[in-house]
């Protein structure tokens, strides 16, 4: 027996309601995997913050209809579609995603969508080599907390530089009167 079409509806507004949440969508080609592969699949991602939803084309289509982040992702529909919708660790969905691409050998990544643009699988595989959420905040946190050492170390490098030229004025100036001394009268 079909969907009926409140059933379809509901299942659009479901869609809807993750692409809001999401960040990146994936379209992947998962002919052949079984509901086991499937559930590993869904099981990897979820600590990543990502979502495996498999439904038809159309109703993708009418999903993103309208809304321009999304609308680029109609030019993968095709075949037998599952859409990965990334929330948060894009990079560490990505990769456990191509995790289980390489365990399973059954699926195909056809491209992704993101703020608007439509991503080939290359650009999609350049999103895995930036840093995650956390690198980038200890990075940040190690460059806050190096901070104060830099301006204490400035600080006290101005006394000590100060010190030493005022400790130099007096030799120079006594180096530059025994020179003129030595030089004799004549000099002048």
């Amino acid at each position: 027996m079909g969907r009926t079409l409140a059933n379809k509806q509901a299942i659009v507004a479901e869609i809807q309601d993750l692409l809001k949440e999401a960040t990146l969508a994936l379209v992947i080609d998962y002919q052949g995997l079984t509901v086991a592969e499937i559930t590993d699949l869904r099981n990897r991602l979820r600590p990543k913050g990502a979502v495996c939803k498999i439904t038809k084309n159309t109703l993708m289509r009418i999903a993103v209809e309208g809304d321009r982040n999304w609308q680029p992702m109609t030019e993968f529909l095709k075949d037998s579609s599952a859409f990965v919708l990334i929330k948060d660790d894009l990079g560490g969905a990505i990769k456990e995603y191509q995790a289980f691409q390489k365990d399973a050998k059954k699926t195909a990544l056809r491209g992704g969508v993101m703020e608007g643009q439509a991503l080939t699988e290359e650009q999609v595989k350049a999103i895995t080599e930036l840093p995650t959420k956390e690198e980038l905040m200890a990075r940040l946190a190690g460059a806050i907390k190096a901070m104060p050492t830099r301006v204490a170390v400035g600080i006290n490098a101005v006394p000590t530089k100060l010190a030493v030229g005022v400790k130099e004025v007096p030799a120079s100036l006594a180096r530059a009167l025994k020179a003129v001394a030595e030089q004799g009268p004549d000099a002048a």
